[in-house]
């Protein structure tokens, strides 16, 4: 058995490149993937590991929306060999950076590949899109395809590791999209609207049979006014509507502002739980993987809106 020294001092018959060449860690160098937000980092994962490193910018909490790359950000996508970031304006204060990066390195984006007619149209702008796929499992694991390519391009000895991973993560994803649809089932017809901070929840909506009302626009920088403010608590007060959510990544003044409204009216509308909408949960917890993220979303609202579902949701691993 060679030694370290052995190796170091090039020992026997054994050579340098020899030595190395049977040890994984030095087979191959292990290629470096940067994404935008954590959902992409999230399917990068679950497809590419072992074989890549993946690092996401955009941690819990943050707003992709206004997001501006730092110095440490553009440091770490020039060196990657993979850049994947959503696309359809979701990173609107990145796309000029992106475009001198792409003379440099490998720059995709992940929603490029899907077909029009299944996106939602941004409203009052011709031609633009809602950008919030990811609120409907089954158009969100279309994305599988396209970073299923793009790893394959950067490590193609292991392209059918790849594949296999894709796969999996589909059939995953499809149990998913349906625990949605029968989980939203179970809410009274008369409760299924969702009121949030920002309409982030279009493709939730119509993927899960809920008429969706958001008190910003599709962007967070988009202003909430006054006059929008009480037309909502007008809808809440006339539809008995008992529940509205805030978001993780968004303000909860304007909410709140709602349930204030609704109470001055007579109403009590609670306040149904935080939901994940431009970002998962925390690293390191079930909610902060794409599965668990949509699973407390679709969990939380249910249960809020008078379904009946188990609060450990899907899996059991959502915390009370």
């Amino acid at each position: 058995m060679l030694t370290r020294r052995d190796i170091f001092l090039g020992l026997g018959s054994v050579g340098l490149g020899a030595a190395f060449a049977g040890t994984p860690a030095f087979a191959q160098k292990v290629q470096s993937v940067v994404t935008t937000t954590g959902m992409i980092a999230d399917v990068a994962r679950n497809i590419g590991s072992p074989y890549v490193t993946v690092q996401a910018l955009m941690g819990p909490g943050v707003d992709p929306h206004a997001y501006r790359q730092t110095r440490n950000d553009i440091i770490a996508m020039s060196k990657a060999d993979l850049v994947l970031y959503h696309g359809l304006d979701l990173e609107a204060q990145m796309l000029e950076f992106f475009d001198k990066l792409k003379t440099k390195t490998r720059v995709t984006s992940v929603t490029d590949g899907l077909e029009r007619a299944s996106l939602l149209p941004y409203e009052g702008v011709s031609g633009k899109f809602d950008p919030h796929i990811w609120m409907d499992v089954s158009l969100w694991s279309q994305i599988i395809e396209t970073v299923v390519a793009e790893l394959s391009a950067i490590v193609p000895s292991h392209v059918d590791h790849f594949q296999e991973n894709g796969e999996r993560l589909r059939q995953d994803l499809r149990g998913l999209h349906d625990y949605g649809q029968s989980a939203l089932s179970t809410v009274p017809v008369q409760n299924r609207t969702l009121v949030t901070a920002h309409d982030a929840f279009g493709y939730f909506g119509a993927a899960y049979g809920l008429e969706v009302l958001g008190v910003q626009g599709m962007s967070t920088n988009s202003e909430a006014g006054l006059f929008r403010i009480k037309e909502l608590v007008d809808f809440l007060v006339t539809r008995k509507i008992p529940s509205v959510f805030v978001e993780s990544s968004v303000a909860e003044r304007n909410v709140r502002a709602l349930i204030e409204g609704a109470a001055s009216r007579g109403h009590k509308v609670s306040l149904g739980g935080k939901l994940y909408s431009d970002a998962m949960g925390p690293e390191g917890r079930y909610e902060g993987t794409y599965i668990g993220m949509m699973d407390h979303n679709i969990t939380v609202i249910a249960r809020a809106l008078g379904g009946d579902v188990h609060a450990a949701g899907l899996s059991g691993k959502l915390r009370a």
